[in-house]
């Protein structure tokens, strides 16, 4: 019953859109001044080996795995993080602030807030994974007043097409 409303109920879908605008803005805002200002990840990268999410009680890493990842893979190819980072930002706000591709858009933000939760950083990465499963979880509903209005019903009729021309070859 909480499903179908939330996905389904137009009212619901005007709360949604002033908050995936708003968040949109945030991420927006956040990736064009990145993208703009000469954004270097060096520093943040080198403080989540340097420092990472400790267990209070035994000292030992929470996330060894993704600190590995960073020292390992994200500092060696900090140019490719200093351009992704900032453009992902960019885009995922684009998209909740459209509203196309808003489900794809948020969980793009999910995956990027959670990189930033596991390097130990907070800020409002919670609201915001708070608000990106609110979005995927309302599927449709999110980008009901935006680009997926008509964008969705257009993938779909070319998807059909697609898996029509698979199983008749």
């Amino acid at each position: 019953m909480l499903a179908k409303f939330v996905r389904e109920n137009k009212w619901v879908a005007v709360v949604l859109t002033v908050l995936r605008v708003y968040i949109g803005w945030e991420w927006l805002h956040h990736g064009w001044d990145k993208l703009k200002g000469g954004f270097d990840a060096t520093g943040y990268l080198t403080n989540a080996v340097n420092n990472p999410v400790l267990d209070k009680a035994t000292g030992e890493q929470i996330y060894p795995t993704y600190t590995a990842f960073i020292e390992h893979f994200a500092l060696p190819n900090a140019k490719l993080f200093n351009f992704v980072i900032p453009l992902g930002e960019f885009l995922v706000g684009l998209g909740l602030i459209l509203g196309g591709l808003t489900v794809v858009a948020a969980l793009g933000g999910l995956l990027m807030n959670f990189m930033f939760l596991f390097a130990g950083t907070i800020s409002t990465n919670p609201w915001f994974v708070l608000f990106g499963f609110i979005f995927v979880y309302a599927g449709y509903n999110t980008g009901r007043f935006g680009l997926d209005y008509y964008l969705l019903p257009l993938i779909r009729k070319g998807w059909k097409k697609v898996v029509k021309r698979e199983a008749a070859a």
